[in-house]
């Protein structure tokens, strides 16, 4: 089982209480998700007897087919498994990424594949003094010298168009990381579909831009999806600022909560740094976990063996 880096070097930030929040669905359970998705023909499943949680499908190149069940709530595995039956898909493969720890995922056969992560939740709900007051202070000095620079801000609905400066510089940091983000066409459908809720941030020095933050809305919530800041970005501090304005701009909308994403303090400890110097809150995913209900019951005891892995810390 693949197993992400220990969190003890996050101890200051407190965690989140399970149940806290239950009531604002992460970006990919979110109708605005849905209607992205729908919007490029990807064929989705909703599950009306888990508060309508969304399951996404796809077909491998052997004509399989796979479901995924990604940051949603999950109630107790034999509801689960009742529900996937009521809907077509009790006999279909399922990776399972819960919104919370699920250790009882185990007692279905359920197969953990990633221990749980960690991601970061800043809550907006508060005032403009109290959000201040938790910045750390390396972050609010940061930001406090990009206020006094020359930058100029601007907040515009993301232009639906791939050739976007920022769309090119993440593509070319995530080829330089490794890694694999949205494909630019979801995330144009995403801005299309949903009218002024993805939020393209800027910060010019001059007339050159060097720096962004994407953020989408969904619900009383938002998500921080892409960001890129130039040499001269970093140097001033703009992403600092761009964050804070984005931050205020939500909170004055009424958004209550700003998920900045997964940590990961060995691979990129500069942007958790960054993400938990806003003050945020950590909170526990619930892993990867494989489960084909047919083979169920045979696999419950090999389930077993990984179970205090994918458990709340």
């Amino acid at each position: 089982m693949l197993d992400f880096p220990s969190p003890a070097v996050l101890s200051a930030p407190p965690l989140l209480p399970v149940s806290a929040d239950s009531r604002l669905p992460a970006l990919a359970q979110s109708d605005e998700f849905r209607r992205a998705l729908t919007a490029l023909g990807q064929v989705s499943v909703t599950l009306p007897e888990m508060n309508n949680t969304l399951v996404t499908t796809r077909r491998l190149a052997a004509g399989l087919p796979l479901a995924m069940i990604n940051r949603a709530a999950l109630p107790h595995p034999s509801q689960l498994l009742e529900a996937l039956k009521n809907n077509g898909l009790g006999r279909t493969p399922i990776i399972l990424s819960p919104e919370h720890p699920c250790p009882e995922l185990a007692e279905i056969g359920a197969l953990p594949l990633v221990s749980p992560a960690f991601v970061a939740r800043l809550d907006l709900s508060r005032s403009t003094e109290a959000r201040k007051a938790t910045l750390h202070q390396k972050w609010r000095n940061r930001l406090t010298r990009a206020e006094s620079s020359d930058l100029r801000v601007s907040r515009q609905n993301m232009p639906l168009d791939a050739s976007h400066w920022l769309f090119a510089a993440d593509q070319a940091q995530q080829r330089q990381r490794r890694y694999r983000s949205w494909p630019i066409g979801l995330t144009l459908a995403y801005a299309k579909e949903n009218k002024g809720k993805a939020k393209l941030f800027q910060a010019f020095h001059g007339t050159d831009p060097v720096a962004a933050i994407l953020i989408l809305r969904h619900g009383s919530g938002a998500t921080y999806h892409i960001a890129h800041a130039t040499q001269i970005g970093k140097a001033l501090s703009a992403h600092n600022l761009l964050m804070w304005d984005a931050m205020s701009w939500l909170a004055a909308k009424g958004c209550q909560r700003l998920d900045l994403g997964v940590i990961n303090t060995e691979e990129a400890p500069g942007l958790a740094r960054f993400k938990l110097g806003t003050g945020a809150n950590l909170s526990q995913l619930g892993g990867t976990w494989a489960l084909w209900s047919p083979l169920g019951r045979l696999l419950s005891p090999l389930a077993r063996w990984d179970r205090k892995l994918m458990g709340a810390t």
